[in-house]
């Protein structure tokens, strides 16, 4: 059973008689571990890179995008937990709630953890995030391959998990393309689930 707590801070910012994101439910949702990966074109256009870890969604704003050149690391900031089912949302949050502006689905699919212990068994995701790095594989519709996150500034016990900062990089494996960039132009890319750019969902309200 999910922390009831988990959602805490997503829900306290929403007002959700405003906006069609998802209130979230408490509780396991039954299936393999998901990602998702959003075009959010707010007060500044980001890439939201999400990862499901039991019953909610970690989630990183990232600037630039994931990227499929290892050479590339790429600054990955953490934001609150988000309900499962945020990983079908795309749409437009209105003008004054948090996070106001449009939302489309840029890639989503399963991923499975890589991280071991220094004897070779595997750790479990949410433990190797607590640790500050995590390795997986994404298995999308366009990421694919082993990446790794890893906290470089902030985290638990430092007393400034606000300023917490991570790296999200491009393992050098068979997937990998060195000089690819991976992230297209936020204002060129098409959402998986509808084939749309975010000006067809802004105009399609």
């Amino acid at each position: 059973m999910a922390d009831k707590g988990a959602l805490r801070t997503y829900r306290g910012r929403r007002d959700f008689d405003r906006t069609e994101e998802p209130h979230g439910r408490d509780g396991s949702s039954g299936d393999g571990p998901r990602f998702v990966v959003q075009i959010h074109d707010a007060s500044t256009t980001h890439f939201d890179f999400r990862l499901q870890v039991d019953d909610v969604l970690k989630s990183w704003s990232v600037p630039k995008g994931p990227s499929a050149d290892p050479r590339d690391k790429r600054l990955a900031v953490p934001t609150e937990d988000h309900p499962l089912e945020y990983e079908e949302f795309e749409g437009v949050i209105p003008e004054g709630e948090y996070g106001g502006g449009t939302v489309i689905v840029w890639d989503h699919g399963t991923y499975r953890p890589l991280s071991h212990d220094r004897r070779g068994r595997p750790v479990p995701f949410g433990e190797s995030l607590e640790h500050g790095h995590a390795r997986f594989w994404l298995d999308g519709a366009k990421l694919r391959g082993g990446y790794a996150l890893t906290r470089f500034r902030g985290g638990e016990g430092t007393g400034d998990g606000e300023d917490e900062a991570w790296l999200l990089v491009k393992i050098d494996d068979e997937r990998a393309r060195p000089g690819d960039r991976g992230a297209p132009d936020p204002r060129r890319a098409r959402s998986v689930r509808s084939g749309r750019t975010l000006r067809q969902v802004a105009g399609q309200r």
